[in-house]
């Protein structure tokens, strides 16, 4: 068996599945931690459970700290589990688009942060539409395991479960390698408890992934523009342009002369909700005389709406400089 894997989103399918996430373990049940920090959570329930479990389950975490990443695979490799893959992203995001209906066997959340100020509630991990689409990728029998030190927090995830209508509350003790977490000890130290809650689907829900996927490899697909530049273009000063629509904001940041090709590359921030890419857009002068636009493949970027319009933008922008659009493919 192979140590842990780190993968980008753009690694995985969309859905993906056990099967060639895990080829060696595909029949195991499957795990996905949410948050895992510097990753003492798992190898301790792992050993915990070690009666419980007839072999380890294939474990997903999903974080946003990119050290917390590399201290997490460590310590997984230290503990000798193989069967783990580690990502960096939003775990909505992940949740969504990666994992199939009816997949999960659990779903782990201690210690999530719990956004305290007035107003952040709309930040926070468990709310109605997690709950709603969690139910529809644990298979039956499934949970949500919630374990928190914000007791404001906890009763609002309570509550927000019973109002999704489709989870039964059942409150506890946390499993013991949640007491064993960065925070869980320095709560303890300070005398101080936690607070357990098990979230169980009451029905299967039907959320379908949305319209994001990997950068595809046919070349026809790739969000572009086809355009015929004015004769005297030359853009010395390029300011910042800004573009929102629907769900995203496009910020093209900077405009950098190709060193490779006879052309530019626009930076492109593309805000999703809480999917946040910054990503490449080619500027490149063909043959014939006309000019392509074209997302780069640099960095893996996930197609998303936000993403082709970024694409948009700077045709967009180039238009305003003068430019004729002669064909939109994004």
């Amino acid at each position: 068996m192979t140590g842990p894997r780190i993968f980008r989103l753009s690694d995985f399918q969309f859905p993906d599945a056990a099967a060639r996430l895990y080829p060696d373990t595909p029949e195991r049940p499957w795990v996905l931690e949410v948050g895992f920090g510097d990753g003492r959570f798992w190898p301790h329930h792992v050993q915990h459970s070690a009666q419980t479990f007839a072999e380890v389950p294939n474990y997903l975490g999903v974080e946003l700290s990119g050290v917390s990443l590399l201290k997490a695979h460590r310590r997984l490799k230290s503990a000798g589990i193989g069967n783990a893959i580690l990502s960096k992203m939003p775990a909505d995001v992940l949740v969504r688009e990666v994992i199939p209906e009816a997949s999960l066997d659990a779903i782990i959340v201690n210690f999530p942060d719990p956004w305290p100020k007035a107003g952040h509630e709309e930040h926070r991990l468990l709310r109605v539409p997690f709950f709603e689409l969690a139910a529809s990728r644990l298979k039956p029998g499934g949970s949500i395991l919630f374990t928190t030190d914000h007791d404001e927090y906890f009763e609002f995830a309570c509550r927000e479960a019973q109002a999704s209508g489709v989870m039964q509350v059942e409150t506890g003790d946390p499993p013991p390698a949640a007491l064993e977490t960065k925070y869980a000890l320095k709560w303890r130290d300070l005398g101080l408890g936690v607070n357990h809650a098990r979230f169980t689907p009451t029905r299967q829900t039907e959320v379908p992934h949305g319209s994001t996927f990997p950068y595809p490899e046919t070349e026809n697909d790739v969000p572009h523009a086809i355009l015929t530049l004015p004769t005297d273009f030359s853009p010395t000063d390029f300011q910042k342009y800004t573009a929102q629509g629907k769900g995203h904001t496009v910020v093209l940041l900077d405009l950098y002369a190709s060193l490779r090709r006879d052309g530019w590359v626009a930076l492109a921030h593309v805000v999703e909700g809480e999917l946040t890419q910054e990503v490449l857009v080619g500027i490149t002068n063909r043959e014939d005389g006309s000019t392509l636009v074209r997302l780069a493949k640099f960095g893996g970027p996930i197609i998303t709406p936000g993403v082709k319009a970024a694409v948009g933008a700077v045709t967009d922008w180039l238009k305003s400089e003068g430019a004729k659009v002669t064909h939109r493919g994004y």
